[in-house]
């Protein structure tokens, strides 16, 4: 059992650098440059559109073989939410709107 430590140890350090790098990568080259306007308007989307990747499969399919589902509780409990974001700007109150609107929607919602 000891001779895997070190391939273990070896392992982790090498997932550790293939994570840093391409984050620390961009950062080298691009944080003594004054970036174009444009850029910096277009980067500021990249956080919304991964969000929007990862949340949207979540929301709109279901079944062992995802198919298109617009009547998920989630997605429904979805939408006040996605209100109360725009309205509030606050993290805070928008997951007590998602928890209570999914627990709402979960009393009445047939299974």
């Amino acid at each position: 059992m000891r001779a895997f430590w070190p391939d273990y140890t070896m392992m982790i350090f090498a997932m550790g650098l293939v994570t840093f790098i391409p984050r620390w990568l961009p950062l080298l080259f691009l944080s003594r440059r004054d970036l174009p306007q444009w850029l910096v308007d277009w980067l500021d989307f990249i956080p919304v559109a991964i969000l929007s990747a990862l949340l949207a499969p979540l929301l709109v399919t279901s079944g062992p073989l995802p198919h298109l589902d617009f009547q998920r509780i989630e997605l429904v409990a979805a939408l006040p939410t996605f209100g109360v974001a725009c309205w509030t700007r606050s993290l805070g109150v928008t997951v007590l709107a998602g928890m209570f609107s999914f627990w709402l929607l979960g009393l009445f919602w047939p299974i």
